[in-house]
C-alpha cells in the first residue's frame, strides 16, 4: 500500500487527483496540508481525509505527495518533500524560474526520490498511439508539427504573476511542448513568440500568444497557447497536433473521445466523456513508479525543459528575436 497526501488545493487539478487517489487499490490516501484553512478544511471533509496543519506532520505519514499549490511554491514543497525522502508528483509548470526547476531535479536525485511532472497528456489515448505511429516510421521523417493548448480564462492566483510565473504562455505551452519532445525525442533549440493582452482588458498578465519553435533535429513547430475559448466552450480548453512528415500526416485531438450534448435548458454544448481517463493514467503510473522504482514516463527533467521553452518565449517576445536555447 502507497500512502498519499496532497500539499494545496489550489490548482483545480487537486480535486481531479483526489477522486481518483480515493479509488485506487494500491493507494492509501491519507490526508490535505493547505496554506489556505477553509479550502484545506473544505476538501479534507469531502473526501473524508486527515486535514494537516503542516507539511511536515504530512510529510510524517506518507510515502508521496501530489503538489497542486500555486507554481511559485513547487519548489519550496518539492524540496520539502524530498528531503523528508517522500515521492513527488508536482503540477505544471515544474516551477517559474530554471534555477527552482533545476534544483527541484537535482535535489530529488541526489535523494533517490521520484519526481514526477504532471503531464497528463502524455497518458492521453489518442497521443500515445500517435506516439506509436511515429515511432514506427509510418509518418517517414517528420518535418513540421502545429499544435494548440487552447484554454478558457481562469481566474484567481493564475492572473497573479508572482504566484503563477505568467500568464496563458505558461500556462499551456508546457504540455504541448512536452508532447512535441516526446513525439521527436530532440530538444527545442530555438524559441520565438508573440505574447499580448488582447482579450480582457481587466488583466495585467498575457492571455494571448503565439510560439515558433525549431529542434535540434530540424523540426519547425508552432503553438497557439492562448486563454481564447469562450465561457459557452463544451470544456475548459483543448489540445490538438498535426504532425507533418515526408510520408504523411496526422491529426491527433486529445479530448476527442467526446459525445457532444447540446442542450437549450444549459444554453450552451457539452462534452460528455466516454473515453480513458489520462489523469488516472498519469497517477496510476506514479504509484507504479514508486512500487516498481523506475522512472516515471514524464519525469522532472522532462518538466523542466517544458518550462525552459515557456520562458523562452518570454524572453524572446521582450527582445523581440528569437532565443536560442541550446
Amino acid at each position: 500500500m502507497v500512502k498519499v497526501g496532497i500539499i494545496s488545493m489550489a490548482h483545480m487539478h487537486g480535486r481531479s487527483y483526489a477522486r481518483i487517489l480515493k479509488t485506487l487499490p494500491e493507494v492509501e490516501f491519507v490526508g490535505i496540508y493547505d496554506r489556505d484553512l477553509e479550502r484545506r478544511e473544505k476538501y479534507a471533509t469531502e473526501f473524508g481525509v486527515k486535514s494537516f496543519s503542516t507539511v511536515d506532520d504530512l510529510l510524517s505519514e506518507v510515502d508521496a505527495v501530489s503538489i497542486c499549490s500555486e507554481n511559485s511554491l513547487h519548489a519550496k514543497y518539492t524540496l520539502q518533500a524530498a528531503r523528508a525522502g517522500k515521492h513527488v508528483l508536482c503540477e505544471k509548470p515544474l516551477a517559474t524560474t530554471l534555477a527552482d526547476a533545476q534544483a527541484m531535479v537535482d535535489f530529488c536525485e541526489e535523494q533517490g526520490v521520484i519526481l514526477q511532472t504532471a503531464f497528463p497528456i502524455r497518458f492521453s489515448t489518442p497521443v500515445v498511439e500517435a506516439k506509436g505511429i511515429i515511432d514506427s516510421g509510418a509518418l517517414g521523417k517528420i518535418v513540421a508539427i502545429n499544435g494548440t493548448n487552447h484554454g478558457r480564462m481562469p481566474s484567481g492566483w493564475f492572473l497573479d504573476k508572482e504566484l503563477a510565473g505568467g500568464g496563458a504562455v505558461f500556462d499551456h505551452t508546457v504540455h504541448v511542448a512536452d508532447i512535441m519532445r516526446w513525439f521527436l525525442d530532440s530538444e527545442v533549440k530555438e524559441v520565438y513568440a508573440e505574447v499580448d493582452t488582447a482579450l480582457h482588458n481587466d488583466i495585467d498578465i498575457d492571455d494571448v500568444g503565439m510560439l515558433t519553435m525549431e529542434f535540434e533535429d530540424g523540426t519547425i513547430a508552432t503553438l497557439d497557447p492562448s486563454w481564447s475559448r469562450p465561457k459557452s466552450f463544451p470544456t475548459w480548453g483543448d489540445v490538438t497536433l498535426k504532425v507533418i512528415g515526408t510520408k504523411g500526416t496526422l491529426t491527433i485531438d486529445a479530448f476527442g473521445q467526446v459525445g457532444e450534448i447540446h442542450s437549450d435548458v444549459l444554453g450552451r454544448s457539452q462534452y460528455h466523456f466516454w473515453g480513458d481517463d489520462s489523469n488516472r493514467a498519469m497517477i496510476e503510473d506514479f504509484v507504479a513508479c514508486i512500487k516498481e522504482q523506475r522512472t516515471p514516463r514524464a519525469s522532472g527533467l522532462d518538466g523542466l525543459r517544458a518550462t525552459e521553452v515557456a520562458l523562452g518565449a518570454y524572453e524572446a517576445a521582450r527582445l523581440c528575436k528569437p532565443i536560442k536555447l541550446r
